[in-house]
């Protein structure tokens, strides 16, 4: 049932009730008993509530018309007041407060004037205040009745807000999700491309120098074609090492041999030594374990230098320098061949060195050296943790200031450093 039907019975039941009570309270009090228009005129104060809602300005002033007109005539019964208390009530509670007071104060003067001009006494008689009392009463209930429905309003259109913003929220959420997953997965690759083109490059360039002194020597020299062979094997499975590595982190398992870290550079040193290289490889300071990202940087960047080396530089000596200080690890890698060769060698091998470095918290420097040559040198953070140290073959040993040297002899047995550190 809707409003207005609700509303069309309790009108109804209303006009019923009053025209009854007046009917008794007539009879009870011996006054002037309810006639014809008295009843017209308490049916006339009820119907409008039918509208009291859509309507309930002009409903409270149709009912507090003629509810005065009635008391104006002497009819009796304080029932009769009944239409205009429900209509000032719903005035207020509907949140119109001055429109509610005005018509409640209006209705009392004009009872108060009518019925006093009717009986020629204009002293406040009860029925004045019983009902300025009654229509306070029902002024206190409509305001708590629209100060309850504001808050509920309020809360629900809080609730809804809520439910909005937390379906933003989610929204905002999956996005979110959605590209740092792309973010990871962009990481992945490129994680994936470097340590292809540092493992690949520098096995590649091996394998191209030792095959270039294999077919060079074929027919000259077959005895020592088989050292280049045996290079180009070694080569060849330190690169399926490498690979395999890599592959089984990207299936969440361990490698043969676990990720590249310093432990590594003498094999390095050796190999690129096998390429024709001279190598010398040298520890310096308190050999200490380091964090496996800045192990697996200093590989690379060692790694890849070396290779630029072997393709680019025409160099005859390289110096690998391994420093421990008290905070971070110096990585520098020196060779005594044409200045810039490494700069101009395709462009990435500089930026994929330099962004290995910062991506381990350091910083990386390449350039000529004075007097010819190219320099490489990383600087890494170091922990400062105990335990044993990471070292190179057992064929190095401390030197008179505590440093671990090793030469590397070249593929035909040449040894030697190369350049001052």
């Amino acid at each position: 049932m809707g409003r207005g039907k609700v509303d069309a019975v309790v009108a109804v039941a209303l006009a019923s009730g009053v025209v009854a009570g007046s009917l008794v309270t007539a009879d009870a009090a011996g006054r002037r008993p309810l006639d014809l228009l008295g009843g017209a005129l308490l049916v006339a104060a009820c119907a409008p509530l039918a509208r009291r809602r859509a309507r309930p300005v002009p409903v409270a002033l149709a009912a507090a018309g003629a509810c005065a007109a009635y008391y104006a005539l002497m009819y009796p019964g304080i029932f009769a007041a009944a239409p205009v208390l429900l209509a000032v009530y719903t005035v207020m509670s509907l949140g119109r407060r001055v429109a509610a007071v005005a018509l409640a104060a209006g209705y009392v003067a004009a009872f108060y004037l009518t019925v006093a001009g009717a009986r020629g006494d204009f002293a406040v008689h009860d029925g004045v205040l019983w009902q300025a009392g009654f229509l306070i009463a029902v002024l206190v209930i409509g305001h708590m009745v629209a100060t309850h429905r504001a808050y509920l309003r309020e809360t629900v259109a809080a609730h809804r807000r809520y439910l909005r913003e937390a379906e933003l929220r989610a929204a905002e959420a999956e996005r979110t999700r959605e590209e740092a997953a792309l973010r990871r997965a962009g990481e992945e690759r490129l994680w994936i491309a470097q340590e292809l083109h540092d493992t690949l490059t520098h096995t590649i360039s091996v394998i191209n120098v030792q095959a270039g002194v294999a077919a060079h020597l074929a027919d000259r020299d077959p005895a020592r074609v088989v050292p280049a062979l045996a290079a180009i094997k070694e080569a060849g499975q330190e690169a399926m090492r490498e690979l395999r590595a890599t592959l089984g982190v990207l299936r969440q398992a361990g490698g043969d041999e676990g990720e590249p870290g310093l432990d590594r550079l003498p094999r390095l040193a050796d190999r690129a030594g096998a390429a024709g290289l001279r190598v010398s490889y040298e520890v310096r300071g308190r050999v200490r374990p380091v964090p496996a990202e800045v192990g697996r940087a200093a590989y690379r960047i060692a790694q890849e230098a070396l290779t630029n080396v072997l393709r680019h530089a025409g160099a005859a000596g390289v110096g690998v320098l391994c420093r421990y200080d008290r905070d971070t690890l110096t990585l520098r890698v020196e060779d005594d061949g044409t200045a810039g060769g490494q700069a101009t060698g395709g462009g990435m091998g500089l930026i994929g060195m330099r962004e290995r470095a910062v991506a381990a918290g350091g910083r990386l420097t390449a350039g000529p050296r004075d007097g010819g040559g190219f320099l490489v040198e990383a600087v890494l953070p170091l922990t400062d943790a105990t335990g044993p140290g990471v070292t190179g073959p057992d064929t190095t040993g401390p030197d008179a200031e505590g440093h671990a040297t090793g030469a590397r002899p070249g593929a035909e047995g040449r040894g030697g450093g190369a350049g001052a550190w």
